[in-house]
């Protein structure tokens, strides 16, 4: 086996990528990161000093960032779903990454900023940050509803590397700052994400840890 995937089961970024291995069905290990053993932190920090998760080893290869690592197993590790269909359509693998930089920097971003705030020690909190996220949160729906309206995925008509970003983004930011009620195409494209049998294997790993989400 070639892969070892560095990450942990209730991260949204190491959701990310396991979407995409699990889509394809690709083999690998999963070495799962606690960062709060000192020798494991240790461990990991050596692989990647930034120390943020997913990491990915290919061999001797380090591969870091969840959209990177997946472009990374879309070209030289391919299976049936082609995740960036750069080759057949270099404009829709555009709007695939733009796709995915909209979760990932405009959804899942400020999903964090909220989660980050609720564990910080009291006397600590930020409420503008907070009312800043909720606000970018909102202005995100909006844009992303007009965009769903008269898509299956992300990018179109086929699931792909937005799509591995979508889920974990609009999982976390449903619980954090709710868009269901309002927002329909939204709310429809997530249940056609979570009733993939990818992201389903997903959620059911990450339950056991799901104690540890900050309920606010």
């Amino acid at each position: 086996m070639t892969l070892t995937l560095h990450a942990h089961p209730l991260s949204s970024y190491c959701w990310k990528v396991l979407l995409a291995l699990y889509e394809n069905g690709t083999e690998f290990a999963f070495a799962q990161v606690d960062l709060g053993d000192e020798a494991g932190r240790a461990a990991f920090m050596a692989l990647w000093p930034v120390g943020k998760m997913p990491v990915l080893i290919d061999r001797d290869h380090v591969i870091v960032e969840s959209s990177i690592i997946i472009e990374h197993l879309d070209t030289h590790h391919r299976g049936p779903v082609r995740l960036l269909a750069h080759d057949a359509d270099p404009d829709m693998a555009l709007k695939a990454r733009l796709m995915d930089r909209i979760f990932d920097n405009y959804v899942m971003g400020p999903t964090q900023a909220i989660v980050g705030d609720r564990i910080r020690p009291d006397g600590s909190h930020d409420p503008l940050a907070v009312t800043q996220a909720r606000a970018m949160l909102d202005r995100a729906y909006g844009w992303i509803e007009g965009e769903m309206v008269s898509r299956t995925w992300a990018a179109g008509e086929n699931f792909g590397l937005a799509d591995c970003a979508a889920m974990p983004a609009l999982h976390y930011a449903q619980r954090v700052h709710p868009f269901r009620d309002r927002f329909p195409a939204l709310a429809a494209y997530q249940d056609r994400l979570e009733a993939r049998p990818s992201a389903k294997r997903v959620l059911a790993e990450a339950a056991p840890y799901a104690h540890f989400f900050p309920a606010g």
